[in-house]
């Protein structure tokens, strides 16, 4: 039996461990997002899976399966509101100053973001005695007027936690170096990345896309914007760091060259038999040959036509910012 064959017989793929963690497929990938559950690559290249050690490890762990439920437990606006004990309006203000953290989003039928937030951390920031100015009364002056300036930090800091998400994930400088490339507009890339055969090799590295959706819809595109950092500072530190974790990528191995293919060998078509002539036709004169009939070179004018391609183009500013251009949001 090859190493292979015995790895992935040690391990479950992702929907087989959810069901014998009897957890909801997105309750699943939270757990893995937050490190309740830790997965492995799949050596066979079929992305990741779980050891049946650690699926032992968590059934194993007191009060299964209802903790582990609690723990990755994602409440939207309304319902986090009640368990902090404050309005609505007021647990929106908290979340657009940064204070809160959203730890997933979706997009709804009406095309409206829906944030949402661990249960747990909620707890934990209404249960904290520093935090009590900020639970009722007015807001203070500086943050109230940042608020109305449209200051929404949401976007960003979900940004950076989801980065956070993938790195922990990434073993490979490479791999690690296309996770801050995923943030960034393509055109940012292209101006730290300027070797074209580095850019390919980080774009084959590319985390999967945050969104189910139809890759074309207005829901995708909607989920890919927040995806994208907008922030000129944010921007500003993800180039940065993209620069530094492409230099170690390049020191630790180079990009890897396209495989030539060679062109396939075609066998000439045999030549048709030569048709008698009768002796009376005499050969056609070279200047009744048809102008049309002489081949034509193609253009070299180097112009590009219309259908030419064209290129387009870290977790401590977490809590500062200015407002990001997403679409409007349900709370």
């Amino acid at each position: 039996m090859s190493g292979s064959t015995v790895t992935r017989s040690a391990t479950s793929s992702l929907s087989r461990a959810a069901r014998e963690l009897e957890l909801r497929r997105g309750e699943f990938d939270l757990a893995l997002h937050l490190g309740c559950v830790r997965s492995v690559p799949d050596e066979g290249g079929g992305g990741r899976r779980v050891a049946r050690a650690e699926i032992d490890r968590v059934r194993a762990e007191d009060g299964f399966p209802e903790a582990l439920r609690e723990r990755v437990k994602a409440v939207g606006t309304t319902e986090g509101a009640a368990l902090m004990g404050v309005t609505t309006t007021r647990f929106t203000r908290l979340a657009r100053l940064g204070l809160v953290v959203p730890v997933k989003f979706y997009v709804n039928r009406y095309r409206m973001v829906v944030w949402l937030y661990l249960a747990e951390e909620l707890r934990q920031f209404a249960a904290d005695e520093q935090n009590a100015p900020l639970m009722t009364g007015r807001t203070p002056e500086g943050l109230r007027d940042q608020l109305e300036e449209g200051l929404d930090l949401r976007p960003r800091n979900w940004r950076g936690r989801h980065l956070g998400f993938l790195l922990r994930q990434s073993g490979d400088p490479w791999a690690r170096a296309a996770v801050v490339a995923s943030l960034l507009d393509p055109v940012e890339v292209a101006e730290i990345v300027q070797d074209p055969r580095e850019r390919a090799h980080l774009d084959s590295l590319r985390p999967g896309r945050v969104s189910r959706a139809a890759p074309e819809s207005l829901a995708a595109r909607i989920a890919e914007r927040i995806a994208t950092a907008d922030d000129p500072d944010e921007i500003s530190w993800l180039r940065a760091d993209l620069a530094q974790s492409l230099s170690e990528a390049r020191q630790d191995h180079p990009a890897p060259r396209p495989t030539p293919t060679a062109s396939p060998v075609v066998d000439p078509a045999p030549a048709d038999p030569p048709s008698p002539v009768p002796r009376s036709a005499a050969p056609p004169s070279p200047i009744s040959a048809p102008h049309a009939s002489r081949p034509r070179l193609p253009a070299a004018d180097g112009r590009l036509t219309p259908e030419s391609p064209r290129t387009r183009g870290l977790l401590g500013w977490l809590r500062r910012g200015k407002p990001d251009a997403c679409p409007p949001t349900a709370l």
